[in-house]
């Protein structure tokens, strides 16, 4: 992984409490498919750009053992103060240089990560480390949310959209490639058996609060904030504001609908 965004223990903290958990429905969509195409024992699933370790965990139940991987110690930190998961470790490390041997790996994933990785590289490794019939699974959502509370949506959208737009020079070439769902990505898997799934639909409700601080932990909000820390801090003082207008309330707890669109790229390795 070449880019370097996420080591702030500040950054981490938000990703450890804003991030979301990957959907029960794309969860039993990756599951299955490596049933399908490899079927049981589970031993080793690696979790790339792991962050805080939120896909790592959800993965727990159903191998042996999952070991995830971030370039970030800070992120690190954040996931394993987490208990409950004897089975998941953590390792500091990157996409293109896997500490596994050849074959071994019987489920690669990454959750919001792959579009930070350098494509060749990271293929390279996942041709090598898989074992035969072992599967890549590379999810993720784009940042076009929907936003739902009572007749106000569309104008709750707006201003979302607004605040992305202010922000759109902050962001990163690699932040544009999720927003394909990873097609590049995807034509250059070296595997014939492959697929991508572009729509996953997830609604779940969120405070105001929880809103405004899933978007402080986007990269380009945080690249915002490194060149200007005060007019970053208001532009989202100034969203939450204009959010409890427009939703009439005076409470940033107050929960709004918020509809994302999952996709996730599926691979099997050749026998």
């Amino acid at each position: 992984m070449t880019h370097r965004l996420f080591e702030e223990k500040h950054h981490a903290s938000l990703y450890q409490k804003y991030r979301f958990v990957p959907p029960e429905p794309l969860k039993e969509l990756i599951l299955q498919y490596l049933d399908n195409k490899k079927g049981q024992p589970h031993v080793l699933a690696v979790d790339l750009g792991c962050g805080t370790g939120q896909n790592s965990r959800l993965l727990a139940p159903y191998f042996q053992e999952v070991v995830g991987i971030d370039i970030s110690e800070c992120q690190l930190e954040q996931a394993r103060a987490v208990p409950g998961f004897p089975n998941v470790t953590y390792r500091v490390g990157s996409a293109e240089e896997l500490p596994f041997e050849d074959s071994s790996v019987d489920l690669l994933t990454a959750a919001s990560a792959a579009h930070w990785f350098n494509q060749e590289r990271f293929l390279k490794e996942a041709v090598r480390t898989l074992r035969p019939r072992g599967c890549m699974a590379l999810l993720g959502y784009t940042d076009n949310l929907g936003l739902h509370y009572g007749s106000c949506g569309d104008r709750l959208n707006c201003i979302f959209e607004e605040v992305k737009t202010f922000l759109s020079p902050y962001v990163s070439t690699p932040v544009a490639v999720a927003n394909t769902k990873l097609q590049d990505l995807f034509d250059a898997i070296p595997f014939p058996d492959k697929e991508r799934i572009e729509s996953i639909e997830e609604r779940k409700r969120l405070s105001v609060s929880s809103l405004v601080g899933f978007v402080e932990s986007f990269s380009y909000y945080q690249s915002y904030l490194r060149a200007d820390p005060e007019a970053a801090t208001s532009l989202l003082q100034n969203m939450q504001s204009r959010f409890l207008e427009e939703m009439g309330v005076s409470s940033p707890d107050t929960e709004v609908e918020v509809q994302l669109k999952y996709f996730c790229v599926l691979a099997c390795k050749p026998q």
